[in-house]
């Protein structure tokens, strides 16, 4: 683990040599703040949003279920026989173990929908990052977002300039 933040610290500053090299103007960018900043990403969110709340109104809705039926269990226990106690509590915890899957399946799915918006965003961020970097002269751009940028000036941030860019051709696209 060591060696590869080494290793990276080490790209860092090659990549930061060379870039320096060949012109003074470096720009930097963040792309998290991209994504949560930008037209596209506040809909991709949005959309992410509308998922997950309604992913929780089923949790609930099998959450109220279980406690329903754990609760009428619990109010029968006296009258049942062992046997029918014991198969009610059998479904119970088979009715358990689904809304803990169903948890699982959940998250995992929005996991999923996460790195698709990123896998859609990124690039796109990037093309836009690179005409402007092409026009605006600068010898490289970076994201300060990633582990191995110890230190960037914020005169050379241009995520604004991306994320306004970026809004345009979203909103022209609409």
């Amino acid at each position: 683990m060591k060696k590869a933040i080494s290793f990276l610290i080490v790209v860092s500053f090659i990549l930061a040599g060379v870039c320096s090299a060949g012109a003074e103007k470096i720009g930097f960018i963040n792309i998290k703040n991209i994504i949560v900043n930008s037209d596209a990403g506040k809909a991709a969110t949005l959309d992410l949003k509308k998922f997950v709340e309604k992913k929780k109104i089923q949790i609930q809705e099998k959450e109220g279920a279980l406690k329903k039926i754990k609760a009428d269990l619990e109010k029968q226990r006296a009258v049942m026989t062992a046997s029918a106690y014991k198969e009610k509590e059998l479904a119970y915890q088979k009715g358990y173990r689904d809304y803990k899957r169903f948890i699982e399946d959940a998250n995992e799915e929005m996991k999923l929908k996460e790195q698709k918006l990123s896998q859609k965003l990124i690039p796109e961020v990037f093309k836009i990052a690179n005409g402007i970097g092409k026009k605006g002269g600068y010898a490289c751009i970076m994201d300060v977002s990633t582990n191995g940028l110890i230190f960037h000036s914020k005169t050379n941030n241009i995520t604004t300039k991306v994320i306004e860019q970026y809004n345009r051709e979203y909103n022209s696209k609409k």
